[in-house]
């Protein structure tokens, strides 16, 4: 598995209440998780998301790499 970055695009793994996956741009990596900003997301789950503040924390094993920042 790729090391994850700050900037990376990922994809995320409905979790909890999310009816669909999802895509964003990490912005912290913790040990074994990442914070990633919400900016691609299924209509169902608008509500949801507005209510996170486009913020999701999802566990590294959940996030696939979409896209590198470069460097």
């Amino acid at each position: 598995m790729a090391e994850l970055k700050i900037g990376d695009y990922v994809k995320g793994k409905r979790f909890g209440s999310f009816e669909h996956d999802f895509q964003g741009e990490i912005e912290k990596v913790y040990e074994n998780s990442v914070l990633i900003h919400i900016l691609e997301f299924d209509q169902a789950d608008r509500i949801l998301v507005g209510e996170l503040n486009n913020r999701a924390i999802v566990r590294k094993d959940d996030a696939t790499l979409a896209k590198v920042k470069n460097s």
